[in-house]
């Protein structure tokens, strides 16, 4: 059974023409799944509709068999759904654990074990964790933005072009780092230019 279902969307922004036309695409438990295309294809686009940031016209959108079509968007977080932007995807002004604390906010309780969990996964952000995330590199940003969806435990973690700006090397260690996440068990739904 697919983790995330967008069935038929077609959507767009206010009144403007459609951007998607009867969109599908699914994601198994266990899957990493890459839209691929040119600026202006509609990748984004289609990841926007998943948290109702869309005019939805059409379609529906489903999350472990739970119909989420036009669901708000901190109530998609909430159903464990966490989405990584291309860009301004970090706070620059608060340090790597600030960050990460951030992303926990919706949790009750203690936030040790996730964040244990993703210095485990991510060992560079704990050597930096008292570091200001605006002055690390755009690859450490991104281990940075990735770890604070995954504070959350994601069924689903959804990555807008994490590679983009990044050096060949960086954008390797980007993939290698989806790779090590997805084998945690994570879904992942990943639009890339970069094929």
């Amino acid at each position: 059974m697919s983790i995330l279902a967008l069935n038929d969307v077609t959507a767009g922004y206010g009144g403007d023409a459609p951007i998607l036309h009867g969109v599908s695409l699914h994601l198994d438990d266990g899957e990493i799944v890459s839209i691929i295309g040119p600026n202006g294809a509609g990748k984004s686009t289609a990841m926007k509709a998943v948290f109702g940031m869309l005019d939805m016209r059409g379609g529906s959108v489903v999350l472990d068999g739970e119909d989420i079509t036009d669901t708000a968007p901190e109530k998609v977080v909430a159903k464990g759904v966490c989405f990584v932007p291309q860009t301004d995807n970090v706070f620059p002004n608060l340090t790597v654990e600030e960050n990460l604390e951030m992303g926990a906010y919706i949790l009750e309780g203690s936030i040790e074990e996730p964040l244990s969990r993703v210095y485990d996964l991510f060992p560079p952000l704990l050597e930096k964790r008292r570091q200001v995330a605006g002055t690390l590199s755009g690859g450490q940003r991104q281990m940075v933005a990735m770890g604070r969806a995954l504070m959350l435990s994601p069924k689903v973690l959804m990555l807008d072009e994490p590679t983009a700006g990044l050096s060949p090397k960086y954008a390797q260690e980007i993939f290698d780092l989806v790779l090590r996440v997805n084998k945690t068990g994570t879904p992942v739904l990943m639009v890339e230019q970069n094929a």
